[in-house]
């Protein structure tokens, strides 16, 4: 099982000393906390995408590329990348060049996201949210897995002949998990797929998200990938540790009780109520264990330590203790409860094995260019024959 840390990369006065953090300091904060979490063996480093203040990460790309070239084991994965805003072109390029840089420690969750403004930002309609998120990722996994795309859809001009470059690493697109805490359309098409799930358990009520984790998984075993406990499902978490349960709960009530989104909300409820749990590692164990009691066998577990205003300081602390009191005895609980059968997260490792077995993976390596950009009916040295470009005509 993996486990990990996400965040939104959200700035927020410190309702103890009064300081806001510079969007410099914040990226490089981000970026220390990153390091620490593969440091103390965490499996997983996720940031969001948002393109407002008080959110820093509008280019998650280019800030996972700086994380990669400075971490050694950890996945790189978003929070968020924005199935509705993006283009799944510059997608498909982006993460795929993102992906070799980071040697395969990559994969992707994309989702709607939650903030209404940003689609006429980008030239969309809120209205159609759910259809751009679904189509767009239907065009993105075709992207990654034909080296010629002919296609035509609803919300973006038709592509004729196209070659998203550089193709995956190995050709093997990074694994997807589909976020979605309210639209049954997205788990669907997880299902479909065969991708994984991620509910974030977060600001709701412990287990809400149940339903929409029942239905991925029946999906899932309608489409033919396995049984429905094999579902490939990641839940969100938050938490705040300390040696001592009343520590955690005297230092993390300043910064929960004046941060907007919990203004006016008593902390002992919020905690009794959510997945959200502050207290010594060992409650903080005995709170994700009812998780897998709730949702079943499950393959990733993320935290978000990192928010509200929470010095650098702190948010590395929680990273340690996370890494080294929380997570060694969470894995070895959660294994000795899994049900046979039960597979892994999936990682590029495994998925080029699933692939090629002990066979070399594919190296794409270009046709000729003409000089006009285009290589003639066939972009690679081994494309499949029958596979044959036709471009538009010149005009």
């Amino acid at each position: 099982m993996q486990f990990g840390i996400f965040g939104v990369g959200d700035i927020a006065p410190d309702p103890v000393t009064g300081y806001t953090q510079s969007e410099a300091e914040r990226i490089s904060n981000i970026v220390r906390i990153a390091q620490r979490a593969d440091e103390v063996g965490l499996d997983v480093f996720a940031i969001g995408e948002h393109h407002n203040p008080p959110f820093v990460p509008s280019s998650p790309t280019t800030l996972l590329g700086h994380v990669a070239a400075l971490t050694k084991n950890i996945v790189l994965s978003t929070s968020v990348t924005l199935m509705t805003t993006n283009d799944p072109v510059k997608i498909a390029e982006d993460y795929a060049t993102l992906q070799h840089l980071a040697k395969g420690r990559l994969d992707l969750m994309v989702g709607r996201g939650n903030t209404v403004p940003v689609y006429p930002w980008f030239g969309k309609k809120i209205r159609d949210g759910v259809g751009l998120a679904l189509e767009n990722y239907n065009l993105l996994h075709q992207l990654w897995r034909d080296d010629v795309v002919d296609w035509e859809g609803q919300y973006r001009t038709p592509l004729q002949g196209f070659t998203a470059t550089p193709r995956p690493l190995d050709d093997v697109p990074p694994f997807v998990w589909h976020g979605s805490i309210r639209t049954p359309e997205i788990a669907e098409q997880a299902a479909y797929y065969g991708n994984g799930y991620f509910a974030n358990h977060v600001l709701a009520p412990n287990f809400h998200f149940k339903p929409l984790v029942d239905f991925y998984r029946q999906r899932f075993e309608h489409y033919g990938h396995g049984r429905a406990d094999q579902a490939i499902v990641g839940l969100g978490g938050q938490a705040f540790i300390a040696k001592r349960s009343q520590d955690a709960v005297d230092t993390f009530r300043p910064y929960f009780e004046n941060y907007a989104v919990f203004r006016g909300m008593k902390l002992e409820d919020y905690m009794r109520d959510t997945p959200l749990t502050v207290g010594s590692p060992q409650q903080i164990i005995d709170k994700v264990l009812t998780f897998q009691e709730g949702f079943g066998d499950y393959q990733r577990q993320l935290f978000n330590v990192d928010s509200l205003g929470l010095p650098v300081e702190t948010v590395l602390e929680q990273v340690e203790l996370l890494g080294t009191e929380v997570v060694p005895v969470l894995r070895k609980e959660l294994e000795s409860r899994r049900a046979p059968g039960v597979p892994d997260a999936p990682t590029h490792a495994s998925l080029v094995t699933a692939k090629y077995g002990d066979a070399e993976p594919r190296q794409p390596r270009p046709n000729p260019n003409r000089g006009d950009n285009l290589s003639g009916p066939s972009p690679y040295h081994d494309t499949d024959a029958s596979v044959q470009a036709r471009f538009p005509a010149g005009v």
